[in-house]
């Protein structure tokens, strides 16, 4: 049953460039800022127990809603994306700072003798998802300063994600040529 609510709510943060986009027309900004806010109050709820590592995301997301919803400007919520990939470039970033790298962490979960060579290939696929954070990060803020609400939310709630899951395949190709210990 957790795995249901935090799949909903989930993919119902990840629509949040649609829900701002349609949620535009009929709503003003901080009651889309609340409704953000109870989702990522919800899913820290269900990650609290566990000390998941999205903890500090989401309570610097509800920060943020938070501000939103104080500032009741729409122009508020297009930054959201860009706070996301910010935080997600900070926690990539720190783990090849600290070692192990996130990547290997996941890696070693599936592979807990990983080789040395999947140590240093896990570590290039977190540098690879920093320069993905910081490009993507860029590009939300250029969509959020300078684009249309249109563009913005087709770039945020589609583009976006397709990029994300074309790197995602684009490494798994990669690795399982590379990897001989994933086959």
């Amino acid at each position: 049953m957790r795995w249901f609510v935090n799949g909903l709510i989930g993919l119902s943060t990840l629509l949040y460039p649609l829900a701002v986009f349609f949620g535009s027309r009929y709503f003003e900004p901080w009651k889309m800022a609340v409704l953000l806010i109870v989702l990522l109050s919800l899913r820290l709820a269900a990650s609290v127990s566990r000390r998941h590592w999205s903890t500090p995301l989401l309570i610097a997301g509800i920060g943020y809603c938070l501000f939103a919803m104080w500032n009741n400007q729409l122009s508020t919520l297009l930054f959201y994306p860009l706070l996301v990939n910010g935080l997600m470039l900070l926690i990539f970033g720190w783990s090849l700072i600290s070692p192990p790298s996130l990547i290997e962490r996941l890696a070693r979960i599936q592979h807990p003798d990983l080789p040395p060579e999947g140590v240093s290939y896990t570590r290039r696929v977190t540098q690879v998802w920093c320069v993905f954070f910081i490009v993507n990060g860029a590009l939300a803020a250029v969509t959020a300063v300078w684009g249309s609400l249109e563009i913005w939310s087709l770039y945020n709630g589609l583009i976006a994600y397709v990029l994300m899951g074309l790197l995602f395949a684009g490494e798994y190709l990669v690795r399982i040529k590379t990897q001989p210990h994933v086959r």
